[in-house]
């Protein structure tokens, strides 16, 4: 599939979805609790379906009613999947879910799709089997496919945590083992996330000491309980609208964003703002409105936030003088090279880009229409549509269905907002 657009005076309103990150966390706590949890809300994406699918293996059992799910949780004993999980594309969900297979007596496999098979795993698998589990990757490269046995037990174990996934994914099974654990952080980046999964620990009153995110203590032999939760609204989808106003010179106002979640993502509102936009937040009514401006390029630190890295790469090529995305190697270790592939998009548009072993520089270019690829990376989609919105001629976007990773409506919602966007199925 892909996405053809052209030059548009966008303005509108959107309701962003549901949070992806949240959303995958609770389905996942669901399963695990003792009783029946509500999530509204949830957002229905991709991989948002790849967990709900991932929790049905461990034996829950879960009601889909109007906009919500009520989940019936296996009180921690979970029973070992009859069939090779398959994950798709989401990585959250493959990494919380290989810890909690470790704490099922028997073989569970992993696989996904062709991002998936090549996305980084080694930290997660050294770190469980030091718990006494046996994780292997059947073409012995810490890659998926995967094979988990338990029982992992706990103990201690080093943890660099290049994505923040690794560190949520022993949070959240570590309370289920045997012994107490010990997980001394060696490098953690986007700790948002981290502290997003602390929120729910939180919630659950999990036993944990965080050691200014150097080393966690987590008490063995705890439970989890039932919950009722709404699914805030998720600031990564509404980062591509928040550029799209900034760089288009028009106003959307966007519904369901809560300034008070602990989503790293909803940083780049005050990003944008630095650079230039006007920004209007109603606490009352969980809104913000952007209207766009003569935005400056800025230095911005990206580790917390490297989903935003696609977005604001086209940001910079707006701003005057030259915006640094800084600090954010793992975005090399997301569905694609983020860096890399930004890098090389942007320049067929006539982007005027420096690739960074951990970032970009960005000066402020005049981009042209051109014919670009997705590379099936959801977020790098939607960054180059929110692009060629803003230019003369036709932008045609490859690999468009990916956009449905976690934003499903992304194309009507542009549409809704006066984008020029048609969809062209291969």
């Amino acid at each position: 599939m892909k996405f053809e657009v052209a030059k548009s005076k966008i303005s509108g309103e959107v309701f962003i979805p549901g949070s992806k990150s949240h959303t995958i966390r609770a389905l996942f706590f669901a399963l695990l609790a003792n009783g029946e949890s509500k999530i509204f809300n949830p957002l229905e994406s991709d991989d948002a379906i790849s967990a709900f699918n991932t929790v049905l293996h461990f034996g829950a059992k879960v009601e889909k009613e109007d906009k919500h799910y009520i989940v019936q949780g296996v009180n921690g004993k979970l029973r070992l999947p009859d069939d090779v999980i398959n994950v798709g594309n989401s990585g959250t969900t493959l990494r919380i879910a290989i810890s909690l297979a470790s704490l099922i007596d028997g073989w569970t496999v992993f696989t996904g799709d062709h991002q998936i098979r090549n996305r980084v795993l080694e930290p997660l698998i050294l770190a469980l089997n030091n718990f006494g589990a046996t994780v292997v990757s059947t073409r012995n490269n810490y890659k998926a496919p995967i094979l988990v046995k338990g029982i992992a037990r706990g103990g201690k174990t080093d943890l660099d945590a290049v994505t923040s996934q690794f560190l949520t994914s022993l949070l959240i099974s570590c309370p289920l083992m045997e012994k107490d654990t010990v997980i001394k952080i060696t490098r953690l980046n986007e700790q948002p996330y981290v502290d997003m999964t602390l929120w729910w620990l939180d919630k659950f009153g999990i036993k944990y000491e965080n050691n200014s995110y150097k080393e966690f203590f987590i008490k063995g032999g705890q439970s989890y309980k039932s919950f009722s939760e709404t699914i805030p609204g998720d600031f990564s989808s509404a980062t591509f609208f928040l550029v799209l106003a900034s760089i288009n010179k028009s106003k959307i106002k966007l519904y369901n964003l809560d300034m008070s979640d602990v989503q790293g993502d909803k940083r780049v509102i005050e990003i944008l703002k630095e650079m230039g936009a006007k920004i209007e937040i109603n606490d009352k009514e969980k809104s913000v409105t952007i209207e766009g401006g003569d935005l400056k390029g800025i230095e911005i630190d990206m580790n917390d936030i490297p989903d935003a890295l696609p977005a604001l790469a086209v940001a910079g090529c707006f701003a005057r003088g030259e915006t640094k995305l800084l600090n954010v190697y793992q975005a090399r270790l997301k569905e694609t090279d983020r860096i890399k592939v930004m890098a090389t998009e942007l320049t067929k548009m006539g982007a005027r880009i420096t690739e960074l072993e951990d970032g970009l520089i960005i000066k402020e270019s005049k981009l042209m229409s051109a014919n670009v690829n997705g590379h099936f990376d959801h977020r790098v989609v939607m960054a180059l549509t929110i692009a060629g919105l803003n230019v003369e001629g036709k932008t045609i976007v490859d690999t468009a269905e990916a956009a449905s990773v976690t934003f499903p409506e992304f194309a009507d919602y542009i549409k809704k907002c006066n984008g020029n966007l048609n969809v062209i199925v291969d």
